[in-house]
């Protein structure tokens, strides 16, 4: 039974993005309040050394705010998981659900029900799957996209964009190493190595920025930038 939502987003210098992503986690957020009045739901924003005006969006969306100077995405989920799970001390970490996300990317509605109904059937991590912002794609990419990807089909790639964990698996995990890349894979790696039950889902899709230089070398950026462009 879980008993809370903790939501957390890393962020590096996303003015242009974050105030969109985090209407759309309100939006999610209000959508789990309704359905499940009984699990307390916050969101964790981690400003990992920004030098842009996105603390000011974070502290006007009235979301829980954390600065960090690691310049490491997967120090940044580190910090937002023991920020949350700190403000919900006396919950067995087994009832509490960590969702994550990007500054980039815009969830569905249904993102967060959507976990907390796998996690009722017995789930402990959600392998969710993206979609990139077509506005951001010229037409061999977005043709390309489509020619790799079927809607309602899951994919089983791990992005940090939509990322679901139990709290007692990810500590049992070691929590995502303070890496500038793949801490997202790592984690689910880790977890799949002790057993847990890992589903992935194509049932709500987060869009997330099609931009080709991204924050980390090895990311999405990329794999639009180069897979895609070779297909």
């Amino acid at each position: 039974m879980i008993g809370a939502l903790a939501v957390i987003v890393p962020v590096h210098d996303e003015e242009e993005l974050l105030g969109e992503c985090l209407a759309a986690l309100e939006v999610a957020s209000a959508e789990a309040r309704m359905r499940h009045p009984a699990v307390r739901t916050q969101t964790w924003v981690v400003l990992d050394a920004c030098s842009d005006a996105s603390a000011r969006i974070a502290e006007d969306a009235g979301v829980h705010v954390r600065h960090l100077d690691a310049r490491s995405v997967g120090a940044a989920r580190g910090a937002g998981v023991a920020a949350s799970l700190a403000g919900l001390a006396g919950l067995d970490p087994a009832e509490i659900w960590t969702a994550h996300t990007d500054g980039d990317s815009v969830v569905p509605p249904n993102w967060l029900c959507h976990q907390l109904a796998l996690a009722a059937s017995g789930a402990d991590v959600f392998v969710g799957t993206v979609r990139p912002d077509f506005r951001d794609l010229d037409v061999h990419r977005i043709e390309a996209w489509w020619r790799r990807y079927t809607p309602g089909r899951a994919n089983g790639h791990v992005h940090g964009a939509s990322l679901g964990l139990r709290a007692s698996v990810l500590l049992r995990a070691g929590g995502f190493a303070p890496l500038e890349e793949h801490e997202d894979v790592e984690v689910v790696a880790a977890a799949r190595r002790l057993g847990a039950r890992v589903v992935a889902s194509d049932d709500a899709p987060v869009r997330t920025s099609g931009r080709q230089v991204g924050r980390t070398p090895g990311g999405y950026a990329r794999y639009l930038r180069e897979d895609l462009a070779g297909s």
